[in-house]
């Protein structure tokens, strides 16, 4: 291995369905594809994981047929390894699932699960779980989340003191190629924060969905985390 510098990952942005209009999810759908988002993020909750309820596989096959972006689902729920296959089937391009769901066995034969499935793997740490939950599943994933909120609600503030974990995650895949998202709080004012300490993948939800001008928006996240970078 040569001493060159990792490739930086390129900046995605990904817009979270969680704050559409949910009546309207094929024109959001559409908006953020005109407005230059990369991903459409898809948040799934069960009300047990988290405190809240949101939406399931045929929701995820409806979007399916109406955008070309990648649907990024993120599963905030107590059984992933019944539940993932289901949202591969309906269209999903990444299933990230938290680690703190399934023991370390359980987790790595879903990862490459979905692998086989022709769908990316990824995990997710909420804000209270240590990096080194996530470690030995990096040869097997091809993102890993780091939760900068609570998971369970948008409209959360941005919790700062994630920074070291992003870092701790950015220096463990090293040469990878694994996005390191975070989400949660994710807006213009936050995002160099994130950026700086080694995220790539940015979710956002009310800081894009409730913008007045939703490319503009996109456009100040990818240019907060690009910058960020160096």
């Amino acid at each position: 291995m040569s001493g060159a510098r990792p490739v930086p990952r390129p900046v995605v942005i990904a817009p979270s369905i969680l704050s559409a209009d949910f009546a309207r999810l094929a024109e959001e759908a559409a908006r953020m594809e005109r407005a230059g988002a990369d991903w459409l993020h898809v948040d799934v909750m069960d009300g047990h994981f988290v405190p809240n309820l949101t939406i399931g596989p045929p929701v995820v096959a409806s979007l399916r047929k109406v955008t070309r972006l990648p649907l990024d689902c993120h599963l905030m729920i107590t059984d992933p390894a019944t539940y993932a296959p289901r949202f591969v089937e309906a269209g999903a391009d990444v299933v990230t699932f938290h680690v703190e769901a399934l023991p370390e066995a359980e987790a790595r034969a879903l990862c490459r699960d979905l692998r086989a499935r022709g769908c990316r793997a990824g995990a997710a740490l909420r804000p209270r779980t240590p990096v080194e939950a996530v470690l030995p599943l990096l040869p097997d994933l091809d993102l890993v989340l780091v939760m900068t909120v609570e998971p369970g609600f948008g409209g959360q503030a941005y919790m700062a003191d994630m920074a070291p974990k992003i870092a701790a995650v950015r220096a463990a895949i090293g040469d990878r190629a694994i996005d390191l998202a975070v989400d949660g709080g994710l807006a213009p004012e936050t995002v160099a924060h994130a950026g700086a300490h080694g995220a790539n993948a940015i979710v956002a939800g009310s800081a894009v969905f409730r913008a007045a001008d939703a490319g503009a928006a996109i456009a100040a996240l990818r240019a907060g985390a690009a910058g960020a970078r160096g």
